[in-house]
C-alpha cells in the first residue's frame, strides 16, 4: 500500500479548492484575482480564458513553474513557428547535418540550395534558424523542414 505525504496531500487539496473556487467567481472577481496573481490588468473578458490561465497560475505557484531550460526551449520553438530569422540558441536536432553541408531540393521546377551553418541555415543570402521556416518560404505552406529536405533519423537514433 502506498503511503501519502500529508503535507503534499494538503497542498493538493488547497490547490484544488482554489481551482474549484474560480468557477464560482464573477468576471469582475476573476479580473481582480488576475490583478493579484499576475500583477497586471486582465487582457480580456473571456471567462474561459481567465479561468484557464488563472488555474495554470495557481498550480504554478503551488507546485513551481517550468524549468528554465524548458521555458527557453518553448521560446525557441515559438520563434521558429513565427519564422523569426534571428535566435541566439538553436533547437538542436539529431537530423541537422554538420555545418557546411548543402541541402538541395527541387520545388515546382526550381532548385533550392540551403547551406547548413553553425547557427542555423542559409538560403538565398538570408539566415534562418529552422528548415521549417525555409520550407514555408519556398512553398507558402507549413512543412516539417527536415521532411521537406529529406532528412530523417534512422531507427537506431543515428543520422
Amino acid at each position: 500500500m502506498q503511503s501519502i505525504n500529508p503535507v503534499a496531500h494538503a497542498s493538493q487539496i488547497t490547490a484544488l479548492a482554489k481551482l474549484a473556487a474560480l468557477k464560482r467567481l464573477s468576471i469582475a472577481d476573476l479580473k481582480e484575482r488576475w490583478r493579484s496573481l499576475m500583477g497586471s490588468e486582465a487582457p480580456n473578458n473571456s471567462r474561459s480564458f481567465l479561468e484557464h490561465r488563472l488555474g495554470y497560475r495557481i498550480q504554478e505557484l503551488e507546485r513551481g513553474g517550468l524549468d528554465k531550460r524548458v521555458a527557453k526551449l518553448l521560446d525557441a520553438i515559438a520563434d521558429e513557428i513565427e519564422g523569426k530569422p534571428v535566435r541566439v540558441a538553436m533547437i538542436l536536432d539529431s537530423r541537422t547535418p554538420v555545418a557546411g553541408t548543402r541541402l538541395v531540393r527541387e520545388w515546382n521546377g526550381t532548385e533550392h540550395t540551403v547551406t547548413v551553418t553553425r547557427d542555423g541555415f542559409e538560403w538565398q543570402g538570408r539566415n534562418y534558424k529552422s528548415l521549417s521556416a525555409i520550407a514555408r518560404a519556398i512553398t507558402g505552406t507549413r512543412w516539417n523542414g527536415y521532411r521537406f529536405f529529406g532528412l530523417r533519423v534512422s531507427r537506431r537514433g543515428g543520422r
